[in-house]
């Protein structure tokens, strides 16, 4: 009963977002307390949510001032040399331009942390997806391949879960699948520039109908204030996110519609360096891991505001100009925490799990490591990475192991399908990848999923060729 619960809930909140029949904030709440109360929580289910919440908390607070942080370093300008750099490189190109979106975040994301992540890749970027009419969706698309497949990073989460749950080192997990690594970041690649030349193509379609209506007119300008995002007519990959919060292009302006904007008002060259110092201090402490992460988010944003803006009002309006995306951001946070709480309150997580294991025929005993990469896919979209890792993967290996498949290589194949784990509802940091870009959940699992997966099917093969995970 609880396991027909659990997936039924799952596939109606996900059937409710991608139809666009709800938001993600409100299906995230009402779905599982409607099904938490038939599956006979009762008042319990408040405790169930608060638990979520608590858990979820320190994710809400550390977004709450990362997005703080990041937008007064793409205020005063830390981010503008970055930008006029891309823009030189792309040369208005498309499809140059999506590829540099994925060796950008490739390289962003080596610091393991997904948020910071697309706050970078999103703040440098965005605006010149608007200006050359590229469609948001491909930044959501090609950002969360490059940041997903690289997830399995030793220091990113899941594989030091992994060697945790199973009493292995990381390095052992890790080092093994360093071609299966390699040959994920090529496809991400590959179908980056593949989106790109789409583009590329819709947009030089959109170019000759326009110069065809105006007569005399050679080019196109695609501005992002239309409300469209710089979608134009709907191509093969066009997206339908809003873009709007790119199109101010006045001194003050939004969190990216200013930040080409030479005259803008919050500029601060002469503290370019300073900003720049405690920006790269920042990431270094991250990745340390000696400080918790809202607590050193929180002291770098009071730290940035004092030294950019001393004045209080400087400092609220500072604030105020980020306030949407913090509030849409925190908001899903915290009605991702409804869902993940009842799923493990009822038992839901729990009695799925063990359907699966028991579910398994013993003609699939020998291919067990095979079949945890595939079910990795969808177990970690489905639940937290914690919730597969500590939950799913050891009732998993001991099974193996009577089939003679050791405790590392079944943590090597739980890690292929990270890629799919990070497009999840779930994982905040596509939420806020989502909200920044001004692109719908919808719209982006439309475009995002089937690549996902693609990657992280290439990846367990691979991994199955050279010899790290045994068929």
């Amino acid at each position: 009963m609880l396991v027909a619960l659990g997936l039924l809930m799952v596939a109606t909140f996900m059937v409710l977002i991608i139809t666009k029949r709800s938001t993600p904030v409100v299906a995230l709440i009402l779905v599982p307390v409607a099904f938490g109360l038939f599956a006979g929580a009762g008042l319990g289910i408040s405790d169930m949510i608060t638990d979520g919440i608590e858990d979820l908390a320190p994710t809400a607070a550390m977004l709450f001032f990362a997005i703080i942080y990041f937008g007064i370093m793409i205020d005063v300008g830390l981010f503008d040399p970055i930008v006029r750099g891309v823009v030189r490189a792309v040369r208005a190109d498309p499809a140059r331009l999506v590829v540099g979106t994925a060796l950008l975040a490739m390289v962003v994301s080596l610091d393991g942390d997904g948020s910071t992540t697309f706050i970078i890749v999103t703040s440098a970027l965005l605006p010149l997806y608007l200006k050359l009419g590229v469609s948001p969706v491909v930044l959501t698309v090609t950002a969360g391949l490059a940041n997903g497949t690289l997830n399995i990073l030793p220091w990113g989460g899941p594989t030091a879960r992994a060697a945790a749950a199973l009493g292995i080192s990381p390095s052992e997990v890790f080092v093994p699948m360093i071609p299966s690594l390699v040959v994920g970041l090529v496809m991400v690649l590959l179908f980056a520039y593949h989106l790109g030349v789409l583009e590329r193509r819709r947009i030089g379609s959109i170019t000759i109908r326009e110069s065809v209506l105006v007569g005399s007119r050679d080019t196109v300008t695609v501005s992002g204030g239309t409300g469209s995002g710089g979608t134009g007519a709907g191509g093969p990959e066009a997206g339908t996110g809003s873009g709007g919060n790119g199109a101010d292009e006045s001194g003050g302006g939004t969190a990216f519609g200013g930040v080409l904007d030479p005259g803008r008002t919050t500029l601060r060259p002469k503290l370019f360096w300073v900003n720049a110092a405690l920006t790269v201090g920042l990431l270094a402490v991250l990745g340390m891991d000696v400080i918790a992460i809202p607590v050193l988010f929180m002291v770098a944003a009071a730290i940035a505001l004092v030294i950019n803006f001393p004045h209080v009002k400087g400092q609220q309006e500072a604030i105020t100009r980020h306030s949407s995306s913090i509030v849409s951001v925190v908001a899903m946070v915290l009605a991702a925490a409804v869902l993940t709480g009842v799923f493990a309150g009822t038992g839901m997580v729990e009695a799925i799990a063990q359907w699966l294991t028991s579910a398994l025929p013993e003609s699939m005993g020998p291919h067990l490591a095979v079949v945890t990469g595939l079910l990795s896919m969808p177990l970690t979209f489905l639940m937290s990475n914690d919730a597969f890792y500590f939950g799913v993967l050891p009732v998993l290996s001991e099974t193996a192991a009577a089939y003679g498949i050791d405790s590392a290589e079944m943590a090597r194949a739980s890690i292929t399908g990270q890629t799919v784990h990070m497009q999840s509802p779930l994982v905040p940091a596509i939420l806020l990848l989502v909200s920044l870009a001004g692109v719908s959940l919808a719209d982006h699992h439309k475009k995002v999923l089937w690549r996902a997966v693609a990657v992280s099917v290439a990846m367990l093969v691979v991994g199955v060729a050279v010899g790290s995970i045994p068929f």
